[in-house]
């Protein structure tokens, strides 16, 4: 993996060769979005969040990165023909996958492609490298993530702007974040990652705030890691009833407790400076060559 990362690198070392529409001094922020486990209710807030960018103005890519469990296409109530697997294979350009929804932003099935991408040909690398460099006029790309720490899950994190590790007032509320953070920290050691705390399905913003705190602590206190609370999201019949309705809650109800939380969060994101690392190329070297070799 780190031979194929150095041969991104060098494929990258002229990015505006793949990138010929690319704004100038323009970075896309990259953003993963993921849990310690199931249920959390994370791809129902990376997709509102999506939107949520797209109504400020933004240029938004989701990407559905659960290669295990892709459901965001439900939310969007859209059905994909292709995915990232048909770019891999030289069956579509990355232009022809890519669908557009009802709701301002596009939309990209990941299926199983991002988990072959660490075994591609310099050619197929090549390749692939050239497609994904044309995403970088998007301002922002949501990956949302599978829950847990499968190998993929572990590269996004790596590779990200920023990761948003979601998780809920149960009782394994403290336990499960502080977990997958005690992985991320272990596995990617060479990587110093943009941690934020986003906790949902509240009662009040003194639980979240509560709840975040006590993570925040343990983190720091354990692992000797900083993590950033970004935000909460209220617990909210509406959030339900636009899963059944396949229409996500910040359309459903714009002026919702929810989508204004979520509001808020992506307000005080955009308030904030991309690293010098950030963009899509560097997203790909990361992205392969930021797990700790065994």
């Amino acid at each position: 993996m780190e031979e194929q990362a150095q041969e991104l690198k060098a494929l990258f070392q002229n990015e505006n060769q793949y990138t010929g529409a690319e704004r100038p001094n323009h970075k896309t922020r990259i953003i993963a979005i993921t849990s310690g486990k199931g249920g959390v209710g994370k791809t129902n807030l990376a997709v509102n969040m999506a939107i949520a960018y797209g109504q400020l103005g933004k240029k938004v890519i989701l990407i559905d990165g659960d290669l295990g469990m892709a459901n965001v296409n439900v939310l969007l109530n859209v059905v994909p023909q292709y995915n990232l697997m048909n770019v891999i294979n030289h069956q579509k350009k990355m232009h022809e996958i890519i669908l557009d929804t009802e709701f301002g932003i596009r939309f990209i099935a990941g299926a199983s492609g991002f988990s072959k991408i660490a075994n591609l040909s310099k050619e197929e690398l090549d390749y692939f490298a050239k497609e994904f460099a044309s995403l970088s006029d998007a301002d922002i790309i949501i990956i949302d993530t599978g829950a847990g720490v499968a190998n993929n899950v572990l590269q996004f994190v790596a590779a990200a702007d920023e990761v948003y590790v979601v998780t809920t007032p149960e009782p394994t509320a403290i336990t499960d974040p502080y977990g997958i953070i005690k992985i991320f920290t272990t596995e990617l050691v060479n990587r110093e990652i943009n941690l934020k705390l986003l906790v949902n399905r509240v009662h009040s913003a003194e639980e979240g705030k509560r709840i975040s705190e006590r993570i925040i602590t343990i983190v720091g206190q354990f692992l000797n890691y900083k993590v950033d609370y970004i935000g909460f999201v209220y617990d909210d019949p509406v959030v339900q009833a636009s899963v059944i309705r396949q229409k996500p809650f910040i359309v459903v109800n714009p002026t919702s407790k929810p989508a204004t939380c979520l509001n808020h969060t992506v307000g005080r994101s955009v308030k904030t400076d991309l690293g010098a690392d950030a963009g899509v190329s560097n997203f790909l070297k990361k992205f392969l060559g930021g797990k700790k070799s065994k």
